[in-house]
């Protein structure tokens, strides 16, 4: 039985993830260099070091990454102006608390950048644990940001079930134990996702409740 949800952040809660991409994509074609969706996609809901290996390759010794970085950061911030929460979020998290489920989010991102984007988004009260990089020594793909998110809610792995838009986050929860909902962004629909319980295209496609339905059956 289903006693908690665990939602992952970046790309599921806010699309951060298609305005990194532009952002990142756009930098490095000031170097003329292409950024292809499939080499970005290998960091989404992970770190970033895939994505840096790519930028070495490709710029060799000459390779800046801070540079980079903060050329990103500025295309980053005017593309994310004004944050929206993807659809149906607000709705499944209404939902979750009316029915008297924990709530949680195991992100890979730092709790600063979540707690700012949740403060702004005014979604900050629904979630009563929220674990981070901050939080462990391995973020996604491994399974400890999903464990120690268990562990808080003082439940077992097989009471929980996550929602994620990535490949990194998918294999995390499933490594971890838990049953997984995928909602994919344009950035991460296209990624080879398997094993999986459920797929959505967005939150508004089912009801809260009838996921848990589904998923308990």
């Amino acid at each position: 039985m289903i006693k908690a949800i665990i939602f992952d952040f970046d790309g599921l809660i806010v699309d951060t993830e298609t305005a990194w991409f532009e952002a990142y994509k756009e930098t490095m074609s000031l170097y003329k260099v292409d950024l292809p969706l499939e080499r970005f996609v290998e960091c989404v809901g992970s770190d970033n070091t895939a994505l840096y290996e790519f930028f070495k390759q490709q710029l060799g010794e000459s390779c800046d990454i801070a540079e980079i970085e903060a050329k990103a950061k500025s295309l980053y911030k005017i593309k994310m102006k004004t944050p929206q929460a993807r659809e149906g979020v607000k709705d499944y998290l209404e939902e979750a608390k009316k029915w008297g489920y924990k709530i949680a989010i195991a992100s890979s991102s730092t709790k600063e950048w979540v707690t700012h984007y949740l403060k702004e988004l005014g979604l900050l009260h629904y979630f009563e644990v929220m674990i981070t990089q901050d939080d462990v020594d391995k973020v996604k793909p491994a399974p400890d940001l999903y464990l120690k998110a268990v562990d808080a809610l003082n439940i077992s792995p097989n009471e929980a079930l996550a929602f994620e838009d990535s490949l990194n986050g998918l294999q995390a929860a499933l490594a971890a134990g838990l049953k997984c909902v995928i909602v994919p962004n344009p950035v991460t629909e296209s990624l080879p996702f398997e094993n999986y319980d459920l797929r959505l295209t967005s939150m508004t496609e089912k009801r809260f409740i009838d996921v848990i339905k589904q998923i308990e059956q």
